[in-house]
């Protein structure tokens, strides 16, 4: 299921090349996060959702290597990331397909090819995942079905999405500003509107059962897991 709202945390040190490509996407319609050094991408990529990374190598501080294998090997984050270099020797990119990258991009390179390699990466890594399962609750994004422990549900279509972010985030927890986004781009609804679906929500995938798995994190967020998951 792709959202209308496109997430990607843009991250490059050069300012004149970053707001180049930040413009470009943003009028393509994405929302973009910046991120000039590895310690701030790292930050965004854990605690923000995001359909896209893309990720200078050549970071100060943290270099963009490492950062991706950090986000991939220490934090599980499985976000497609395409990687920014000028470097263009062979082992240059197998250093950055090792390190957990989707994709390589050499600069200098054209804005329409950044931007529909970015739709293949996001595209394919939307295909991966059909079927989620947490504890006896499944949501299959095919059928746009739920169902806890056999027994179906009816959510409405707000809902279903909060549930999909929740399933395919968890055991994460997913803050309240990342899950607003997610839903509802920058234009979030007032302050009430997200914590009455949560509400809603959990009344029908919880109350109903014994075993609790909508989780608030007090301070922090939301997130789906097994109470046994602790």
């Amino acid at each position: 299921m792709k959202t209308p709202n496109k997430s990607i945390l843009l991250v490059e040190d050069h300012q004149e090349l970053a707001e180049t490509v930040g413009a470009y996407l943003e009028a393509s319609g994405y929302i973009v996060d910046y991120a000039t050094d590895g310690l701030t991408a790292m930050h965004l990529g854990v605690t923000n959702i995001y359909e896209a990374i893309v990720l200078d190598v050549m970071l100060p501080g943290v270099d963009g290597l490492t950062v991706c294998k950090r986000l991939r090997d220490d934090a599980n984050v499985t976000t497609p990331i395409i990687m920014l270099t000028a470097r263009d020797q062979l082992t240059d990119k197998l250093k950055g397909f090792e390190s957990g990258a989707d994709d390589y991009l050499i600069k200098p390179f054209d804005m329409p090819e950044l931007e529909a390699r970015l739709e293949a990466v996001i595209r394919r890594s939307q295909h991966l995942e059909k079927e989620y399962h947490v504890g006896g609750l499944t949501l299959n994004l095919d059928t746009m079905e739920v169902v806890r422990d056999e027994q179906p549900l009816t959510l409405s279509r707000t809902l279903f999405n909060i549930l999909h972010v929740l399933i395919r985030e968890s055991p994460k927890v997913v803050t309240r500003a990342a899950l607003e986004r997610e839903l509802w781009g920058d234009e979030p609804p007032d302050s009430d509107t997200l914590r009455s679906h949560i509400y809603n929500l959990r009344r029908i995938i919880d109350r109903p059962f014994e075993e609790p798995l909508l989780q608030t994190r007090q301070g922090q967020g939301y997130c789906l897991r097994k109470a046994t998951a602790e």
